[in-house]
């Protein structure tokens, strides 16, 4: 008989597996769900196609994840934490220049700048980090943060404490600065990715964030 010239279909469900290594399956869970997510969304974190994804019998992820919702809210700590990493990022490619208020500045563009870019670059992950409340002023929470140990939110209120350090931001100014600067560069992120703005050249929809972070550095 001949080897049939039929191609391995390469989409096809890897074959369901019952057991993993300890540690193994809740991670791969996770990994799935954060691809899930990367593709469509939080509404795409569905722990069925995780399992599936996987290569478990859904029944074996239930030891892990409880419910959709368990898996949803790590895949979005796992956002949280990449739109940490991004802010990071932008915040190790600045330039000392001795000048402690135009580097306490460039700080704070920097933050804006990276929640900006990865809204536009990883858009379906912004979407979940966002999916539900963030939780602000807590424990921080290591599996939402970048490498410095800190999330999103707690960068942004570091770097406006900078510009406080530096004399650029007068101390009465600072309680809550956070709230208003977030709502700014959120708003703009969503307007570029969900709204009207959403079909501009990436070069256009960079210089209008740069002008927004403008607009936030001088309303500080």
């Amino acid at each position: 008989m001949k080897p049939s010239s039929r191609k391995a279909d390469s989409s096809a469900a890897p074959a369901a597996r019952s057991t993993y290594r300890h540690g193994d399956l809740r991670r791969a869970l996770l990994e799935a769900g954060i691809a899930l997510a990367r593709r469509g969304g939080p509404d795409a974190v569905v722990l069925r196609e995780a399992t599936r994804r996987a290569g478990v019998v859904p029944n074996a992820a239930y030891r892990h994840f409880a419910s959709r919702l368990d898996l949803l809210q790590a895949v979005r700590a796992a956002a949280l934490s990449a739109v940490a990493l991004a802010m990071e990022a932008e915040l190790a490619a600045l330039r000392p220049t001795g000048n402690a208020a135009d580097d306490a500045r460039a700080g704070v563009r920097a933050v804006g700048t990276g929640y900006l870019r990865f809204a536009q670059a990883e858009t379906g992950l912004f979407r979940t980090a966002f999916a539900s409340p963030v939780d602000v002023g807590g424990v921080p929470d290591a599996a939402k943060s970048g490498n410095s140990g800190l999330d999103p939110f707690q960068l942004l209120g570091t770097a406006l404490d900078r510009l406080v350090d530096a004399g650029a931001m007068p101390p009465s100014r600072r309680p809550n600065a956070e709230f208003l600067a977030w709502s700014a560069v959120h708003g703009m992120a969503l307007l570029i990715i969900d709204g009207p703005l959403r079909r501009l050249p990436r070069v256009q929809t960079e210089a209008l964030g740069q002008r927004l972070l403008d607009m936030v550095e001088k309303g500080l």
